[in-house]
Parts: C-alpha cells; structure tokens; sequence
C-alpha cells in the first residue's frame, strides 16, 4: 500500500523550504555586504594612509618600519602647509578656475543640446554626429595648436586659456544633456508654446529645473576635471603667483622632496576636502543624473 501524507508532514515540508531559501538569501547577502566591505577597505587604505602620513612628524614618516598611526599626533602641519608655501594663492587660482569652468561649460552645453533634443531643422543629425566625432580626438593632438593660438593672442602665463574653452561647449557633456532632455514630455514645452514663452523661457523655466540630476553630473565633472588638471596649468601658466594646487603641490615636492614629506601630505589632503564634501552632499542627486541619463534616444 502506498502511505499517505500526513498533515503534519505535509506542514513540516511548507515550513522547512521558506526557512531554506531565507537562508540562502542571508547568505549570499552577507556575501555580497563582505567583497563590498573588502573593496571598500581596499580604496579607501590610500586616503587614510594620506591623513595619518599628513599628521606625522618628518621623522615619523622616514621611520624604519613604518608606522600607520601617527606618535605623537602633529595637528600644526595644516597650517604650516599654507605657510610653507602660498597655498592660499593657489586655492584662489583653482576655485576661481574651476568655478569659472563649471559656468562656462553648462551655459554652453545647455543651448546645443536643447536644440539637438528639441529642434527639427535639416542637418541636425548630420552635424549631431559630426560634433559626437570630436570626442575621438584626444587633448595631445589638439595641445600643440591651442598652444600657438593662446599664445599669438597673448593668453600664455594667464588663467585664460584655462577658462575661456569651456565657454564653448563640450561634445560629451552636450550628448549627456541631449539624452535627459528627450526624456522631458515634450507636452509641457507645447503648453508653455500656448501659453506664449519663448524657447529661452522654456529653458530656463522648464526644462533645466526638470533637468537638476544631468546638471549636477556635468557640474561635477567639470569640476573635477578643473580641480585636479595638471597638464593644461602646466603648459600655460610659468608665474608661481598663477599655479594651481596640482602644479603647487608638483612645487612643493620637487622643491623638498621627502625632506617635508609631512607637509606636501598635509596639503594634499586639504586639496582632497572639497571634492568629498562635494560628491557627500551630491551623491543623491549625482547618481540619479548617471542613472536617468541615457534612457532615451
């Protein structure tokens, strides 16, 4: 005869097969939650070995074998970096250059992208593709003549060669908008048309109110990309009284090399300050620009 399933047997299956699969999902969630926690620890080693190096005295940080901690702790190396060298003037130059930067490149980016998305005229795709093509050629084939016209015009050895180009658009950045763009209900721009704006005032009071995810991801970039460019100040700029922070740290080492290594750390960590607390208060904002964007085309 063949046996029947009891009820009870039957309860003690339903029971044991959710308990099974809650388990499996702890642990792969743990497992997840460890390589994350690991990589995490992997990254972040760097910045915090820079803030305890930043902290050492000169002797603590030639010591032989190193030590992570700092013995005793020297809080006076954060000033003293702004008084080593001029600091100060060098974060001027590089928050007057990157915030410059920031404006000039999304008043440029915006316009063209807003009549790529939102324009029907003959040649647009064409010259949208020709401008996505610029993106191909990389600064080192375009230094050599940007150099020759900065300094025909007299530009070399001042902050304009740093700020002036990014008034005139960038490929990449205008693509990013364009995309965030076509994803707006083009029937609030036909409404706003009824109620008789302008294709500025759509703009301005439409869509980039709408568009604060994709701006704040161009804002960031920009910035980042002015904040730590080392090249470009590197082939402009010859006066100490113009450097930025990257071309006045690349002073500082050269100048002291490891004799001040303490200091050069110091600095290096308040020129870091401003980017984390940037992307802290951005993150939100910054990773829906990432996610949005590109959604449509």
């Amino acid at each position: 005869m063949v046996s029947q399933p009891t009820p009870g047997s039957l309860a003690g299956s339903t029971t044991v097969r959710p308990n099974s699969a809650r388990l499996q999902r702890l642990l792969s969630s743990a497992l997840k939650h460890a390589v994350l926690i690991a990589l995490s620890v992997i990254f972040i080693l760097p910045l915090v070995w820079m803030v305890t190096t930043a902290l050492k005295t000169d002797q603590q940080v030639l010591a032989y074998p190193p030590s992570f901690l700092p013995n005793p702790v020297r809080w006076s190396n954060f000033p003293d970096a702004f008084t080593f060298v001029p600091f100060g003037t060098f974060l001027k130059n590089s928050v007057l250059v990157a915030v410059l930067t920031v404006f000039g490149t999304l008043a440029s980016c915006a316009l063209p992208a807003y009549a790529f998305a939102r324009f029907d005229w003959r040649g647009r795709d064409l010259l949208f593709g020709i401008m996505l093509a610029t993106i191909m050629l990389p600064f080192q084939v375009t230094m050599i003549p940007l150099y020759v016209i900065f300094n025909g015009i007299g530009w070399v050895n001042t902050l304009l060669p740093l700020i002036v180009p990014h008034f005139f658009g960038n490929a990449f950045f205008i693509f990013l908008l364009r995309q965030f763009f076509l994803g707006i209900p083009k029937e609030l721009s036909d409404s706003a048309v009824i109620d008789g704006a302008s294709d500025l005032r759509i703009l301005w009071s439409i869509i980039l109110p709408l568009s604060k995810p994709v701006l704040s991801v161009v804002a960031l970039f920009t910035f980042l990309g002015s904040w730590n460019d080392f090249l470009t100040p590197l082939i402009y700029l010859n006066d100490k009284e113009l450097f930025t922070i990257p071309l006045g740290l690349a002073l500082m080492r050269s100048s002291y090399g490891l004799s001040r290594f303490s200091l050069i750390m110091a600095a290096t960590s308040l020129f870091v300050i401003p980017v984390i607390i940037l992307f802290f208060f951005a993150q939100r904002t910054f990773i829906q620009g990432i996610t949005f964007t590109g959604l449509k085309g």
